[in-house]
This record gives C-alpha cells, sequence and structure tokens, in this order.
C-alpha cells in the first residue's frame, strides 16, 4: 500500500465519536485501528495483519468479506435499495423469514424482523406480554431474566439482564422484573469442556420466583442457552430441559436469546437444537448475515402467532416494528450467507472442531494468573486473575498486547477473554490462536 492511501486509511481526529462500551480516553492515545478483511483476518492502515479470534463481535460466521455476500448485497442495493414493510413489502424478507424457519426446530414458524439483537430481544419481550393479554392474560407483566445474562441495550433487554454495569446508571429500568441466579460456580465447574455436570438444579429458582410473586403475575422467562458476553457460561446439563418443564407447569413463555449462539456458534443452527428444547420464542441477529448488514429478529411458535390473528382482518394485529424491518439489503445478504453455511456445511464443521478446539485451549491451563478456562461449541474463555492495580487492568493489558505485538484480536469482559472465531477457522489456526493466547497471557501478567 502506497503512503498516501495510507494516509487515506488513518483519521486525522479521533474525538468526534464516541465509541460503544469502549473506553474512550484509553483508546484514542494507543488506537487499534482495522481497515480491511479477508476470510480470518484483519488489516491495520499500516499494513499489519490481525488474526480474528473472535468473529469480530462473535457475527462474522462466515468469515469475512465472502464474495458470495458481498456479491449479493452489491446486487441487490442496484435492484431495491429500500421498500417498506408496514403495509407493504418485498420478496426476498419473506424468502428469508421461510429459510429461517426452516432451520428453527418444531414448530418455531414465523419470523419478525428487526436490526440487532438488542431490537430482538425488546421485540420478544413485547410479544410476550402482547401474547399474554390477547389471550386473556393481561395480569401477566412479569419479566424474568438471569444474573450476568446479556439481552443487548434496549430498556427492555437491560432490565432482564443481569450484567451489574449494564443497569446501574440508568435508572429504575422496567418495573416486575426478577432474575434467576447464574448458572456459574468455579468451585463446582472450573475448566470444564462443554457443559458442566453441576448446576442443572439452578432451574428449580423458577419455582420460588413463582411461589414469591403467583404464576399468574409472570409472562416470560428469557435465557441465554450459553451466556455469552459476560464469559462464556454455558448451561448446565438439564438445566434448560428443567426451565422448559416449569414454563409448561404454569403457563409461562419462555424465550431462548441465541443472538451470539444462532447459525453454527454452538454446532448447530441453533442452540435449541443441540439441547432438544423447543422454546416459545428465538432472538438472533449477528450470525443471521454473517454480520455484513445489521439484522434481527424474533422466531415465534406457532400457537404465539395465531393467538394474534383473530378480529377484523383488516386490522393491525401487533402494533410494533422498525423502519427498517426486513431491510433488502440485509435480506440479501442473509440468504447469500445461509448459502454460504448450507454448501460449506459450516454448522457441521464447528461441531466436528468443537473438541480439537477445548482440548487446544485447556493447555493454557497453568500459565501465570489463568483461574479458570471455559469452552462450549466453537466459544472459550479465560479468566485472568486480577491484577493488584485492580479489575479490569489485566484483562486490558491482555487487550493492547494481543493486538499491537501479537497480532490477533481478542474479546474481552473485565479480566476475562472471550475467544469465538469465525467457523472457517482451520485446525492450524486454532493451534496460532492458543498460541498468541498463551504470549499474551504470560504478557501480562
Amino acid at each position: 500500500m502506497s503512503a498516501a492511501a495510507q494516509r487515506a486509511e488513518i483519521p486525522n481526529d479521533l474525538a468526534a465519536f464516541w465509541m460503544p462500551f469502549t473506553p474512550n480516553r484509553a483508546f484514542k492515545k494507543r488506537p487499534r485501528l482495522i481497515s480491511r478483511a479477508k476470510d480470518m483476518h484483519y488489516t491495520t492502515p499500516e499494513g499489519r495483519q490481525i488474526l480474528d479470534a473472535t468473529a469480530a463481535l462473535w457475527c462474522c460466521n462466515a468469515g469475512h468479506n465472502r464474495s458470495r455476500i458481498v456479491e449479493a448485497i452489491q446486487r441487490q442495493a442496484a435492484e431495491l435499495d429500500f421498500a417498506p414493510n408496514f403495509q407493504f413489502a418485498h420478496p426476498l424478507a419473506f424468502q428469508l423469514a421461510s429459510r429461517i424457519a426452516a432451520l428453527a426446530p418444531a414448530d418455531l414458524d414465523h419470523v419478525f424482523f428487526c436490526n440487532s439483537g438488542s431490537e430482538a430481544c425488546d421485540s420478544a419481550l413485547k410479544i410476550a406480554l402482547a401474547y399474554q393479554n390477547v389471550r386473556g392474560q393481561g395480569s401477566r407483566i412479569r419479566l424474568i431474566g438471569r444474573e450476568r445474562g446479556y439481552h443487548g441495550t434496549g430498556f427492555g433487554g437491560i432490565s432482564v439482564g443481569g450484567m451489574s454495569s449494564n443497569r446501574k446508571f440508568f435508572g429504575s429500568l422496567l418495573s416486575g422484573v426478577d432474575h434467576l441466579p447464574s448458572t456459574y460456580n468455579r468451585e463446582q465447574q472450573a475448566f470444564t469442556k462443554g457443559e458442566p455436570e453441576w448446576g442443572g438444579h439452578l432451574a428449580d429458582a423458577l419455582e420460588s420466583i413463582v411461589t414469591l410473586h403467583d404464576a399468574s403475575t409472570i409472562a416470560a422467562v428469557i435465557v441465554e442457552p450459553m451466556a455469552g458476553s459476560t464469559g462464556v457460561l454455558p448451561a448446565p446439563k438439564g438445566y434448560l430441559q428443567k426451565l422448559r418443564a416449569i414454563c409448561d407447569k404454569y403457563g409461562i413463555l419462555l424465550i431462548f436469546d441465541e443472538v451470539i449462539t444462532g447459525f453454527g456458534r454452538l454446532g448447530f443452527a441453533f442452540a435449541a437444537e443441540r439441547y432438544g428444547v423447543v422454546p416459545d420464542m428465538i432472538t438472533f441477529a449477528k450470525g443471521v448475515t454473517s454480520g455484513t448488514v445489521p439484522m434481527g429478529g424474533v422466531i415465534v411458535r406457532k400457537h404465539v402467532y395465531e393467538a394474534f390473528m383473530k378480529g377484523p382482518e383488516h386490522a393491525i394485529e401487533l402494533f410494533h416494528g422498525y423502519t427498517y424491518s426486513g431491510h433488502p439489503l440485509a435480506c440479501a445478504a442473509s440468504l447469500a450467507a445461509l448459502d454460504v453455511y448450507r454448501d460449506e456445511k459450516l454448522f457441521e464443521r464447528a461441531h466436528a472442531l468443537e473438541p480439537k478446539w477445548c482440548d487446544a485451549l485447556m493447555t493454557l491451563k497453568g500459565l501465570p494468573n489463568v483461574a479458570d478456562i471455559r469452552c462450549v461449541g466453537l466459544t472459550g474463555a479465560i479468566d485472568l486473575a486480577p491484577s493488584a492495580a485492580g479489575p479490569g487492568e489485566r484483562g486490558y493489558a491482555a487487550l493492547e498486547y494481543s493486538f499491537h505485538e501479537a497480532g490477533i484480536m481478542l474479546r474481552l469482559s473485565g479480566d476475562t477473554i472471550e475467544l469465538t472465531p469465525p467457523l472457517v477457522v482451520s485446525e492450524d489456526q486454532i493451534g496460532e490462536i492458543v498460541d498468541k493466547v498463551g504470549r499474551t497471557i504470560k504478557a501480562a501478567a
């Protein structure tokens, strides 16, 4: 790359952009800029290659800059740039909804589109409340989340979410929300591959919440099959099955937030399939377009959808939606991404790679300050003991070293390193990831 081209890729002023979920002052003193991407790698403006061990933000499951997806977006932009889906529609939204519904288990047959995981979670919560209302159960207004859960940054999502830093600055949030306990216990689960043996009984806490509030007040429970953003906490064996049984017992809707786990991350189209549990709704985003164009949505079971299909046919059944719900470019990107997933058998590939991935990560046990390692599907997390300087210091040091020195992109949650590579990762690249993460851990010691 010429010097002039490099200068064109490097902004001359970093002040105006208020970056999300980022320590802005620290970043702007030593930026981590990326300007190009292909397959498993990012490239910095200076031309350094950075191995992507995070699928960007859990989303580029097919890798970067895949020609089939890029070309589909380009064709669609030239043909139909935008069409409303309020009272009008375009064909791709129907095609995509059918493809997604076909991937989902059982009678999860109806798809409501939005633009992000946050919107997907808020949409699912609104659908749950409205569903209880239209079936004559308007007293069911309570929503149940889980400690250490992450369901986006809308007011609904942070209300049912359980990560304190995402909640504490924003007032009282939604009323009528309660939380299940976190499923993680290091003493019982440390260095577990896959689903922990211990912890299935924690689903019984839902019985206690029902006893406290009465089932007639509870609309829905929302959980991640694997809590991702808090540091990769797989559901213990039997946990999700118990939640399903308790929800069935009391007429409570069960929502799986699969924004992270959907589209192959755990070796199946959806984690619901991996665990043999059929929720009433599944939220999705991220991998649906392999991160190329923003899109999210909710997959809804037949009985939930049909509860709304009453009254005059000319009347709106659900007063909810977004301007860009089912955007033509997002639909084109998603259809192409689904083709890539299918033709390259990427979900099956992730399933086959899981044992090798987990074995490789566990070789990091015993490095300085490694307190725990967890893995399930093609995800992993490494908890580092906090430094004497305070929580988050060692994690941030690891982030800095990994990018600037080791040439790898990691995801960070406090002092936890999260690893979620694209599903196209090779066995050699798994070895490279583990080697570079090991160097990073030693450097941050």
